[in-house]
């Protein structure tokens, strides 16, 4: 599994997956791609991330590598990355996964949260959610088979799904599971991966 390692808390999601046994690997240039199972993009500024994504010529060797197979997973602003569109008009995401965010839709730092939540495919314990200037996923064709949601707020919002995908499968999170001791999510990516 990668982490990408441009922008953000890669360090936290690289350390969560070598304390579960997985091989894991910081992508800092494109040709680190190669071989990998999975790529996490992992929280930090999303704007930043696209930004250095564009610089470094890592568009088109996501995009080549997901077509090959590489499994995806976006955190908070990884979320925003891998997304199809976003209510704002920049910066470009990725396109990856079949839904719609709207950035910083919790608020700023001060407004951040932590709850608990279920969450599918993962065991019946209740997960420790942490909404840290957190995406909110305003738009989700909850019709199409290929898009399972996996989480939802108490309201009703969606705040994790999967999308399979021709040749690869996405996963999003609207939080950050590398934030607490709670490792299922990382073994579910890792699981999924495989």
């Amino acid at each position: 599994i990668g982490v990408l390692a441009l922008q953000g808390d890669f360090l936290e999601h690289k350390k969560i997956l070598a304390k579960i046994g997985s091989d894991v690997r910081e992508v800092r240039l494109p040709e680190h791609l190669n071989d990998l199972d999975g790529l996490i993009i992992p929280g930090g500024e999303s704007t930043t991330i696209i930004k250095l994504i564009d610089t470094y010529g890592f568009r088109d060797a996501i995009l080549e590598s997901v077509n090959r197979g590489m499994n995806l997973w976006g955190t908070c602003a990884g979320m925003i990355v891998a997304s199809k569109k976003l209510t704002d008009p920049y910066p470009e995401p990725l396109g990856l996964i079949d839904i719609k965010v709207s950035r910083n839709w919790y608020g700023r730092q001060i407004n951040s949260f932590e709850v608990d939540i279920p969450f599918k495919n993962i065991g019946p314990k209740l997960f420790p959610a942490i909404f840290i200037r957190a995406p909110f996923i305003s738009s989700v064709n909850e019709s199409d088979d290929s898009i399972e949601i996996l989480s939802r707020l108490a309201d009703g919002t969606p705040v994790a799904l999967t999308q399979r995908n021709e040749n690869y499968k996405a996963l999003v999170t609207s939080f950050h599971p590398e934030l607490t001791n709670d490792l299922r999510v990382h073994q579910y990516f890792v699981q999924m991966s495989k």
